[in-house]
């Protein structure tokens, strides 16, 4: 049985036998959800925790209201 593995860029989880796996020069591997977490995270040069709809961006939010 594998585990479900989490989107690099939003998040959320990546159901076995779905997703791309992205392998960098340098040996990285990213894993996206989908073709629009791909673009905004290798051709757009995005960062998650400035993108609304992302959970990395909820989660800084909520740290932030605690403070």
């Amino acid at each position: 049985m594998t585990l479900a593995k989490n989107c690099s860029f939003c998040g959320k989880a990546i159901e076995p036998g779905t997703g791309i796996m992205y392998v960098r020069k340098d040996g990285a591997i990213l894993y996206f959800c989908s073709n629009k977490c791909r673009k905004n995270m290798i051709e757009l040069n995005r960062v998650p925790r400035y993108v609304k709809w992302t959970n990395e961006y909820h989660d800084l939010k909520k740290m932030r209201a605690k403070s």
